[in-house]
Order: structure tokens, then sequence, then C-alpha cells
């Protein structure tokens, strides 16, 4: 499988990006030898710099540690409801891709974390996401919550200012990320192909997941 590299916001490596301001160093391959036969990407400080303890509200309005989300492989995307392009893409992508993995006999757990919790409530994220997968899970939480999730997984969000302050537009990383319990981050996947981007589709990410869980046995 071909190599890919992530962008980390602070890491040290080789090329430096310059994007809205923020700086994100690229890296690439690398990992544990159980996955080296799946490709991979590896991060600054290693794949525990991704991931993290948090504590977010379902969408049934519960209160959910990151062990209680992490306790399968899970595929875990933020994105926000109100996104007019690339969330549904990578989301309908993400539940395609569980799809054809339970086909392979896996169950994977797609999760969808909102960066914009004051739209995303738990009862808007639950139309949103049973629209997508009836498995999907999703998850918004109070503003420093969300915050602490973005920052254990190094996303970007940024909100963009309109004329009117309801109906605003987020820029974001689009990334998905591999997550099994006990090990932790494993590999991310870049989103979903549309009119605008290349992308992955959901057969090759259900390809190169099986792989990863397969070889973790």
């Amino acid at each position: 499988m071909p190599s890919r590299s992530i962008l980390v916001a602070g890491a040290a490596a080789a090329a430096l990006v310059l994007a809205g301001g923020v700086a994100w160093w690229a890296l690439g391959p690398a990992g544990d030898d159980r996955f080296a036969g799946c490709g991979g990407a590896q991060v600054a400080g290693g794949a525990g710099a991704i991931g993290g303890p948090f504590e977010l509200v379902s969408e049934t309005g519960e209160t959910v540690t990151s062990d209680d989300v992490i306790d399968a492989p899970t595929l875990v995307y933020f994105g926000y409801t109100f996104c007019p392009d690339v969330c549904p893409f990578d989301a309908a992508r993400n539940a395609e891709a569980v799809d054809l993995l339970e086909e392979r006999g896996h169950e994977v757990k797609p999760v969808f974390i909102t960066i914009d919790p004051e739209r995303d409530t738990p009862e808007v994220l639950a139309e949103y996401t049973d629209y997508l997968h009836p498995r999907m899970l999703g998850l918004t939480g109070s503003e420093s919550q969300v915050q602490t999730a973005v920052e254990a997984y190094k996303v970007y969000r940024a909100r963009r200012e309109g004329a009117d302050p309801d109906y605003y537009l987020m820029d974001h990383t689009a990334y998905t990320y591999l997550m099994l319990p006990g090990t932790g981050f494993v590999d991310f996947f870049r989103g979903a192909p549309s009119a605008e981007r290349d992308g992955l589709t959901a057969e090759a990410m259900a390809e190169d997941v099986a792989c990863y869980l397969d070889a973790a046995g």
C-alpha cells in the first residue's frame, strides 16, 4: 500500500507548510511492526501523539468518555452538520466503508465528533448520523469539552465570520482516524472523492482498515 503523510501541528519533521497562519509539519510512513504490511503514518512523538482522553456528550444526551467511545475498532471523524460539502462526502464514505468491512467480518464503529458545538446539539447530531448509518455515533459537548478532543487529535478548526452570526462556515482538517482499543491511533485516511478533489474511496478505505484489523488479530 502506498505511503501517506499526516499534517500535525507543532511537530518536528522534514517539511514545513504554512496554512491559515498555523505551522503544520508533514511526516512520512513508519509504525508498529504488526502493521508493517499496511502502510501507515508516523507522527512526531509516535502514534501516541494522536488521540487521548476526552469527555463528550453523545447524541442521546449521555456523557461519555474516550474509553466508552473507543471500545471497538473505531473510525473517528471531526466535522459539523452545517458543512455544505466536505463533511457529507467524508461521513457518507466512512459509513459505506463500515458496511464493506462488515461484509468481510469486521465490525467497525463510525464516530462523528462535531467541531461546532454551538449549533450541533445532541438532537441535531442524532438526525444527521441516523441518516448516514444506524450505528454512527454523534458526539458534541461544551466548547471546552470539544476543544479538548480537537487538541488531542491535532485537528485544526476556525470559524469564518460572516454577516449573519447564525449562518457561518468552519474551516477544518478533514481526516478520519482509525483507533483501536488498547492500541490507540493506528492510521489516518484522507477525505472522500468529490468534484473539487481526488480522495480515498470507500473500497480503498475498507481494504486498508481490514489490513490493520487482520494484523491486529
